[in-house]
């Protein structure tokens, strides 16, 4: 069993990784440890859990900003900008569940340095696009500071998108700050039914491409919509598109209006949801909560060009039993898949397009992880940087070790 060392202070990290950079010890860094098994297994004997790390430290809701330690949960973050009416407008998943875990256990720091944005990253981006600045300590045991807290404050490097989404392997974060928007007066969904993925996917392309500022575009086929807890897509018996619309109220009812004419176009019946139903759905869809109970099965994240990602699927599930459902217009893929010792990965690789896109293996058993590469094969010159970017922020390769690539 790994002893974890939980450091309550800034200061006692940079002890815990000098201890480590001096005796040649490799640790496994974690938040809560919610995340644990995303990514390659990490064979280190000491683990450094930033659990202790918690709590907001600044909140400004008037300058859209907040500042918290990276153990700090996300439940708490959410509940203190609901009060002021504000949100973390990248919609973090929460992938507990999905990991064989409990639900809300997920902290900032892990949602930042696993880069987590949900369905509105069509329209607000992914949360490196909302982390300020931050505190972190090297992996030469050196406290540095990157950013500040205000979105205009970038000299030289801008760290924050290296830190962000790179799981903890190039520095440990001690604190965060980031920015909050308000949230949305009111939330429509505009629902499609009986579109299949192609037909589908035009549809939530042209409601991208449009003036009509729409964030959340989804596609789910029949089987999986009927796991859902909202009946009007539930009892639908076939399949349903999705394209949330949010913002103030009279605006909202006429982008609605104006989105569902583009749907009439295809010939298929729509419905309406509001507030408390698109929640809960687009919830649904953030979390990866419609595949059910998933047994063996593996889940794969697919991140291809929106027109690409029905073949893409429909190349796979020919192949693997499984099922699919389309997010961001198409462009996410997530798979559920009976994928055997190596999850699928030959065939899963080998249906990306030749136009690029990437595959990530998101739910697996630990062994299975630990033999296929969990994260998109570099091609040599970007492994090389990768390796060049590692050597420089932790030259002993101490943090998460082989966490994202073997050997990196």
């Amino acid at each position: 069993m790994t002893a974890t060392f939980q450091p309550d202070s800034p200061e006692q990290v940079v002890e815990a990784v000098t201890w480590a950079l001096s005796s040649g010890t490799p640790l496994s860094v974690a938040g809560r440890g919610s995340k644990a098994a995303f990514g390659r297994p990490v064979a280190a004997a000491q683990g450094l859990s930033l659990a202790g790390l918690t709590g907001i430290t600044l909140y400004e809701p008037e300058e859209l900003v907040m500042q918290a330690g990276p153990g700090t949960g996300l439940a708490e973050i959410e509940a203190a900008l609901a009060e002021k009416g504000q949100e973390l407008a990248f919609e973090p998943a929460d992938l507990g569940p999905l990991l064989g875990g409990p639900a809300a256990a997920g902290s900032i720091g892990g949602a930042v340095a696993c880069n987590l944005a949900g369905p509105r990253r069509v329209k607000a981006g992914a949360a490196r696009d909302h982390l300020l600045g931050f505190a972190a300590v090297s992996g030469r045991g050196e406290l540095f500071h990157s950013g500040g807290r205000v979105v205009k404050n970038v000299t030289g490097y801008d760290l924050c998108k290296l830190l962000a989404g790179s799981f903890g392997t190039l520095g440990v974060m001690t604190t965060l700050t980031f920015k909050v928007l308000p949230r949305a007066e009111k939330t429509r969904t505009l629902l499609a039914y009986g579109l299949e993925a192609e037909a589908a996917t035009a549809l939530l392309c042209a409601a991208a491409g449009s003036p009509h500022e729409v964030s959340g575009l989804a596609h789910l086929p029949a089987a999986v919509a009927a796991r859902s807890a909202v009946g009007r897509v539930a009892d639908a018996g076939r399949p349903v598109t999705a394209i949330r619309i949010e913002g103030p109220g009279a605006s909202v009812e006429y982008r609605l209006r104006a989105l569902a004419a583009l749907a009439g176009a295809t010939a298929a019946e729509t419905e309406e949801l509001h507030s408390h139903n698109s929640r809960t759905l687009w919830r649904e869809i953030r979390d990866v909560g419609l595949f059910g109970a998933l047994g063996d099965r593996v889940v794969w994240r697919l991140s291809v060009a929106p027109t690409a990602g029905p073949a893409t699927a429909a190349a796979v599930l020919a192949q693997l039993p499984g099922e699919a459902f389309l997010d961001w217009s198409g462009g996410l893929v997530w798979l559920a898949l009976d994928g055997g010792d190596d999850a699928g990965a030959a065939v899963v690789r080998a249906a990306l397009p030749g136009s690029g896109g990437h595959a990530t293996l998101v739910r697996a058993p630990e062994a299975v992880r630990g033999r296929v590469p969990v994260f998109q094969p570099l091609a040599p010159a970007l492994a090389a940087l990768s390796a060049r970017v590692k050597a420089s922020f932790d030259p002993e390769g101490l943090l998460n070790p082989g966490r994202m690539y073997e050997g990196i």
